[in-house]
């Protein structure tokens, strides 16, 4: 059952109280004032086996910075509220809001999968990104294992992988991608959206702490992998003022590339954000509404290629020159590191060598 909490209530450990109506769906329900039901005070996570028989993912979208990924989960128990992938659920029949970070599909059979894939005589060795949809070091990962099983075949095949993560239990597999990056098949993006831990307890609740996020940092350079951070989102008025000191700090853990993406609200996750200020930030919320929609052209959202994922305006031009100042400051490398395809082994043996 799809339930609202009363507005002044919250899930302990939950991103939101909330679960809006799926955009697919032709039903509804809706309460109000005390005919809500009260929801439990807290709500135990789902797990459902996903039956996939495919594992790598296409993106044509311009304006990414990979063209294949793949997900070992869908659903994040983070339950960061702003994030982009919650309307991804829906297609599933399931709401963007509670139950996305509630109720995760795990790919049983992801590393089996892959496997079947890159030994195919079809396939060209390229990157793959993990993380493209969700973060493939959530909680549930610890027992699972099914990242580490899909980078134990990336790593037989020596086929690259850049990994994005807000979780530390990425330092878990640094044996994998140690031996990896020892042939620049690996590098790994450290997200960090803020480092006050109390901001980060409302707005990311079950990842890893700031703390523990740049320690992952320190953890993945000290062991000879490329690593950077990922300022995202960017929240007007909220997290912005913060991006001088998230970049210094993650130059002061080891990382050496960074980059930045804007909030984006698509979908179901504005209503989402929009019911998160009225309850942690009511004073301050017309002004991030405002500021977000300086942004996205009178909008909350735009999905128009090329300006997503940084904004347009002069708010969108201040932050990115915060950026490109700070990031020259502090001596980041630009672009993302150039990860190598030519040792891919075809049907993970030792690399083919020519005779004459």
């Amino acid at each position: 059952m799809n339930f609202r909490l009363r507005d002044d209530e919250s899930i302990p450990g939950r991103g939101t109280w909330w679960n809006p109506d799926n955009r697919f769906e032709d039903r509804s329900a809706a309460y109000e004032g005390e005919d809500a039901p009260e929801g439990p005070a807290r709500v135990p996570t789902t797990y459902l086996e996903d039956a996939s028989q495919t594992i790598i993912a296409r993106n044509s979208s311009p304006d990414v910075g990979f063209d294949v990924s793949i997900n070992p989960y869908r659903g994040c128990e983070h339950g960061c509220v702003y994030c982009y992938a919650r309307p991804t659920h829906e297609y599933m029949g399931y709401s963007a809001g509670l139950d996305f970070e509630s109720v995760i599909f795990y790919k049983p059979r992801a590393a089996e999968l892959l496997e079947r894939e890159l030994s195919k005589r079809s396939w060209k060795p390229e990157v793959i990104a993990m993380s493209g949809v969700t973060d493939p070091y959530q909680p549930v990962e610890r027992e699972m294992k099914l990242a580490r099983g899909c980078l134990e075949v990336l790593a037989k095949f020596r086929n690259p992988v850049g990994i994005v993560t807000k979780n530390r239990l990425v330092c878990r597999d640094i044996d994998i991608l140690a031996e990896m990056a020892a042939d620049g098949c690996a590098g790994v993006m450290i997200s960090l959206t803020t480092l006050d831990l109390a901001l980060n307890r409302i707005l990311e609740p079950r990842t890893s702490s700031p703390a523990q996020r740049l320690e992952a940092i320190s953890r993945l350079s000290q062991a000879g992998i490329p690593v950077g951070v990922l300022v995202a989102p960017v929240i007007p008025a909220i997290t912005d003022h913060e991006i001088p000191a998230l970049l210094q700090a993650a130059r002061d853990a080891g990382a050496r590339h960074a980059g930045y993406v804007m909030l984006r609200l698509p979908h179901a996750v504005a209503p989402l954000f929009d019911a998160w200020l009225a309850e942690h930030f009511p004073d301050r919320k017309d002004k991030v509404l405002h500021r977000i929609q300086s942004m996205r052209g009178g909008a909350l959202y735009s999905a128009e290629f090329g300006t997503r994922m940084r904004g347009t305006g002069i708010h969108a031009d201040q932050v990115a020159h915060l950026f490109q100042v700070f990031c020259k400051r502090l001596g980041f490398q630009p672009g993302a590191w150039d990860l190598r395809t030519d040792h891919f082994r075809p049907a993970g043996g030792a690399q083919l060598e020519l005779g004459f």
